[in-house]
């Protein structure tokens, strides 16, 4: 069985065609939505998913979150005493998931497509495959966002013939693609987006007005564990402003509560500068396809992030309609995913579906151009596929010498949109040695070969002669050998992970605990009283006494946190 895996920034999420059906697949706590949080506790515990995210308020300096905007770089996060990279964190999460799969289907999970951002670039998509590797699965293919949101909202009404804009905004990344259905085809025309740019970045809007209204110090903005509390107060209140019109952000300062109101107006100002960044993603697809926002028969928003009121008014102005939303946005991406699985798998009920995809970013070679002045300018990206060009592309272009007697030339292969080659993403270089003739009289071919599988087949010949050279660049497969493969997952599998049949108490544990910090007086030992009652039935090791004490004692945080007496 393949299954369909969407790594989020902020939540993940995996699912399974079920007699045809996408269908997602619960966690060990009864959720869907797995938190992308990791964190290690005092006995070097690695915990993943809601516990972990619980401790982001105490435990800031040994939790994580957000981790995957870091993919595809060389940083290193530290927790606790240990060292991970962003792929070995992605890694944790995705285990986790394939141990909830396998627990709730009852057979083991090796195969998998895993969604990126289509704007993922060939280094965070390497990054990507290396984690699902580390967690012992085979990757069988990467399917960008948006596509596989389109996946599953096309099979919804596959007879309609359509135009329709996927609009994408997660905790970290915003996509954009713009698709065409007809006959059976889902043909991806054009995408756009923004690699940092999501929910996490709305949210530090309301991080930086409460500094701002509270008048933070600098020691108290260095201050990690208060600002962990801050970003935890500022999600919370993001989410009630999708509902109300303005918000209190309640923080302990100095064993005193702090309150700030914050308003939907003020806050939709301060977000200007973002609001203004998802419009160019947009505009820019839109260009790309050839059309206008009239020829879309459809807007479909998708990611957590489009619940905020500010965003469905944004698209809702740009596009002069309400856009279609799916009841849980969360999982649309998933389940395209699972659909994906489908087709791979040659499903039966996919028969008739065919997808297509575009290349998300320009692939060509560095060249030099005449200055005018008897000069060469250096460094200039020429691109060969150009980004958007439907998949799979195949494109010549033909290159001379610049130097007389020039023995060999160099093809360096590059990604990105800049015009300055240094700006992009070097992917390979290729060397052929060339017959010793006066510049400009030794030409060379370049082809470029894309597929939808993200493999770049590069081909060079020498005009003239029998001299050629091929590189293929497996934009999947990473550039990280089996022995490292093998070695890094044997570490990670040494680690020592909380019991997953535990982890349903350890999620309220920490909720208690969190809430103990964040209380005072009389609403803080009601909260002590709870922890200690629940820690005396886990004492028991009686599973319905457990079972019966976590549901009462979430009962009465969630009555606390209401502000009902308990």
């Amino acid at each position: 069985m393949i299954v369909g895996i969407d790594l989020g920034t902020t939540n993940s999420l995996i699912s399974y065609l079920k007699e045809g059906v996408p269908t997602a697949i619960p966690n060990a706590n009864g959720y869907y939505l797995t938190p992308s949080v990791v964190s290690i506790d005092d006995a070097n515990t690695v915990l993943v998913g809601a516990t972990a995210r619980e401790r982001l308020y105490k435990h800031s300096g040994a939790t994580v979150a957000s981790f995957k905007r870091l993919m595809g770089t060389s940083q290193v996060v530290k927790l606790g005493k240990k060292s991970f990279t962003p792929e070995e964190l992605s890694a944790l999460v995705l285990r986790a998931l394939k141990a909830d799969a396998e627990a709730f289907l009852g057979e083991p999970i090796n195969e998998v497509i895993i969604s990126v951002p289509a704007y993922f670039n060939d280094a965070q998509r390497k990054a990507t495959k290396v984690a699902g590797e580390l967690a012992g699965l085979t990757v069988k293919r990467l399917i960008n966002e948006p596509t596989a949101a389109a996946l599953f909202h096309g099979i919804q009404d596959r007879d309609i013939e359509a135009k329709f804009l996927i609009f994408d905004l997660g905790g970290g990344t915003f996509d954009v693609s713009i698709l065409e259905k007809f006959d059976g085809i889902m043909e991806v025309r054009a995408t756009g987006g923004d690699s940092f740019l999501g929910g996490d970045d709305f949210t530090k809007v309301l991080v930086d007005l409460f500094s701002q209204k509270a008048k933070l110090t600098d020691a108290q903005l260095e201050d990690s564990a208060l600002m962990a509390t801050v970003r935890f107060a500022a999600d919370e209140a993001k989410r009630s402003l999708s509902e109300q019109e303005a918000v209190n952000m309640d923080v302990k300062l100095n064993n005193e509560i702090h309150g700030i109101t914050i308003r939907q107006d003020e806050y939709e100002l301060a977000c200007k500068p973002l609001l203004e960044r998802l419009r160019a993603p947009i505009e820019r697809a839109l260009r790309d396809a050839r059309l206008r926002s009239a020829d879309l028969d459809e807007v479909v928003m998708v990611g957590g992030a489009t619940r905020m009121p500010l965003v469905r008014k944004l698209v809702s102005q740009l596009f002069g309609r309400l856009p279609a939303r799916y009841v849980d946005p969360d999982q649309t991406i998933a389940l395209g995913a699972a659909v994906c699985a489908g087709l791979i798998a040659r499903d039966t009920n996919f028969d008739e579906v065919v997808l297509t995809d575009v290349c998300p970013h320009s692939l060509g070679t560095a060249v030099s151009e005449e200055d005018g002045r008897g000069g060469w300018i250096n460094d200039i990206f020429l691109p060969i596929i150009e980004r958007n060009t439907v998949v799979p592309a195949s494109r010549v272009k033909s290159l001379y010498t610049l130097i007389d007697n020039q023995k060999k030339l160099a093809v360096d292969i590059y990604q990105g949109e800049s015009r300055k080659c240094s700006n992009n993403v070097l992917l390979g270089k290729i060397e052929v040695p060339i017959p010793p003739r006066p510049a400009g009289e030794v030409a060379i071919n370049v082809r470029y070969t894309y597929d939808v599988n993200g493999i770049l087949d590069v081909d060079v010949e020498v005009e003239k002669t029998d001299i050629s050279k091929n590189l293929v660049i497996k934009k999947l497969a990473g550039e990280v050998s089996e022995e490292e493969i093998a070695r890094r997952r044997t570490e990670l599998a040494a680690l020592k992970v909380h019991p997953r049949d535990q982890e349903q108490n350890r999620v309220v544990i920490e909720r208690g605990n969190r809430l103990y910090e964040q209380f005072l007086g009389r609403e803080r030992e009601q909260v002590g009283r709870l922890i200690d009652t629940f820690n005396q039935a886990l004492e028991t090791q009686e599973p319905k006494i457990i079972t019966e004490a976590r549901k009462n004692f979430a009962n009465g945080l969630n009555a606390l946190e209401r502000g009902e007496v308990w």
